[in-house]
């Protein structure tokens, strides 16, 4: 559902509850669309991105990138530390108004306004002074860009035109009613009032039309006057009083397909989930969509070179493997040189081919031998000989290079997956670092290594309160395995797939039954296997070896025990912070 007025004006609500009269005491902007506001524990998030611009409190804290943007630095020049006085609607439309209070260059009060328009991909956030003169535009709009309004630092500062259609929040039965007798009546209900209001998303007409009708498809000729006008005012005075209930509707797989400050009921295979919130209900709705569209954007080059260097190994390996099937012709050649050596008391230069019994067949039977007439019968031996040897190297050397291939692709396949993991930005950074130390500087463009922050590894606890720790890349892996675990603790990594390695420290006892089974579900977890059962390998650490000059998070171990469990769908339960 789109964040429309009808959300905004109940948003703004919970906002002014909270923050009024809070002081703004820093201000980060984690990517170009969002700017966060931290007032005295409250973080008020302002997102004009494109695709779902929208102002709310959040509790999730993101990464900041390592110089602020022009527009962040202007906001903390003018609102640090302003105080939050007022958070007003611009009308039934996508449009508020913050007012701060602080003070100028010169020490005088002063008011400044921060602006955000939420209206798609013409979303913006403009500051001005008290006089609505601009100070600053996140999304400047010149006349190249527009005509009618210009949004530039300098100008006077002028709301976007009103929507021609009327106030949902302002209707009365009479007028809805007259409206609808005019109506087409194969018109669907639900179009019919979204042509009629304006600021409210399509699901909340499709919601009014579905409890007044019992249909979410109706038609203007299904509806009757008194009770659809019962139910549009009933849904819009509780929105204008504030009586909502944060909502997210859920699919059968626990999936969120919409959000709303009411229940969607015409959606028929959803079920509604209440929120305390809406900070609550939008970090649950768009948290982990964002973190994964924002880990993925800031990856896009990563990306792009292990898939590229992975489909380059593929092809690669393909090639080796038929080059060495074709070398199994080998045994061909000593064969054709035995042949000929037996014979060559009745051979003679010129011949083409000659037919003798293979004696060493088990089965003796006669076959025909090629031979070039160019050449002598003890030439042709000494050729099939000649043949027989590069053919024997080449398959010897070819199964080194086929090894090499593979190792190289398990490496390329366990970096894609602890990329498609990855969670923050030191994750991405500590990936970039162990592909620049394996070798493929040249191939990362403009990459300088950089002092790398301390390793932060998954943290678990078992039930029986011993310690797990999980590796986040192969760099992390090595560390874990080789510098950080004790050689009594325990190993764990699943069977012959990607993954990562997880550490059981026993703190020298011998944990129960049940903490081997969780330990072996994190491994499990944070695999690229996708059966139910799952094959982990555990063994002591002291049994894993590292081979000379091998890939970050290649071992070998011996020596150890196998347990199947089955892949949970999370393990947060687990986790310890």
């Amino acid at each position: 559902m789109a964040y429309d007025a009808g959300m905004l004006t109940v948003v703004l609500k919970e906002i002014s509850d909270a923050c009024l009269g809070l002081r703004v005491e820093k201000i980060h902007q984690p990517t170009k669309d969002e700017v966060v506001l931290l007032m005295r524990g409250k973080r008020l998030s302002l997102n004009v991105g494109s695709v779902c611009p929208r102002i709310a409190l959040t509790e999730i804290t993101k990464d900041n990138p390592a110089s602020p943007p022009m527009f962040c630095m202007l906001l903390r020049k003018h609102l640090c530390p302003a105080v939050l006085l007022q958070v007003e609607q611009c009308g039934f439309d996508r449009v508020c108004r913050l007012t701060f209070s602080g003070r100028d260059e010169m020490g005088f009060l002063s008011e400044k306004h921060l602006y955000a328009e939420l209206m798609g991909k013409y979303s913006n956030l403009i500051i001005t002074d008290d006089k609505e003169k601009i100070i600053a535009v996140l999304k400047p709009v010149d006349f190249s860009d527009s005509e009618v309004r210009q949004l530039l630092p300098g100008l006077t500062y002028r709301l976007p035109a009103a929507p021609a259609k009327r106030n949902p929040l302002l209707a009365t039965e009479a007028e809805l009613g007259t409206l609808l007798d005019a109506a087409s009546p194969d018109k669907s209900l639900s179009r019919f009032l979204s042509d009629s209001y304006g600021g409210t998303a399509a699901p909340v007409f499709k919601e009014i039309a579905f409890r007044a009708t019992g249909k979410a498809d109706a038609l203007v000729r299904d509806a009757d006057s008194k009770r659809l006008s019962a139910v549009f005012l009933e849904w819009f005075s509780s929105l204008a009083t504030g009586n909502v209930t944060p909502t997210l509707m859920r699919n059968e797989k626990g999936e969120g397909v919409e959000y709303g400050y009411f229940p969607l009921t015409y959606l028929p295979d959803a079920r509604g989930e209440s929120y305390p919130s809406f900070a609550t209900l939008f970090d649950a709705y768009f948290g982990e969509r964002e973190r994964i569209a924002r880990i993925h954007l800031r990856a896009q080059d990563l990306l792009r070179l292990v898939t590229h260097t992975k489909a380059k190994l593929e092809k690669k390996l393909s090639l080796q493997r038929e080059e060495f099937e074709s070398s199994s012709q080998a045994e061909s050649h000593r064969k054709t040189g035995d042949l000929i050596t037996a014979n060559l008391y009745r051979l003679k230069k010129g011949m083409t081919s000659f037919t003798a019994v293979d004696y060493k067949s088990e089965e003796p039977s006669e076959v025909t031998v090629a031979l070039d007439s160019r050449y002598t019968p003890a030439q042709n031996a000494q050729r099939a000989y000649k043949l027989y040897a590069k053919a024997k190297k080449a398959r010897e050397i070819l199964a080194e290079q086929v090894a090499i291939t593979e190792k190289e692709l398990a490496y390329m396949e366990s970096v894609l997956h602890f990329l498609e993991a990855a969670e923050t930005e030191a994750d991405l950074a500590e990936i970039r670092e162990e592909l620049y130390g394996a070798g493929y500087a040249s191939k990362m463009r403009r990459y300088t290594p950089q002092k790398m922050p301390k390793p932060q590894p998954y943290r678990y606890k078992t039930s029986g309160g011993y310690r797990v720790l999980c590796g986040r890349n192969n760099l992390q892996n090595d560390l874990l395995t080789f510098k950080t675990a004790g050689k009594t603790d325990v190993w764990f990594h699943v069977k012959g797939i990607t993954g990562a390695h997880v550490i059981l420290f026993t703190e020298g006892e011998e944990p129960s039954e049940q903490d081997y089974t969780e330990a072996a579900e994190i491994a499990a977890y944070h695999s690229s296997a996708t059966a139910d059962t799952v094959a982990v390998d555990y063994t002591q650490v002291k049994n894993v070896k590292k081979p000379p000059a091998s890939k970050p998070g290649f071992v070998t171990y011996k020596t150890n025990y196998t347990a199947y469990v089955h892949k949970p769908d999370s393990v947060a339960h687990l986790r310890a912070e």
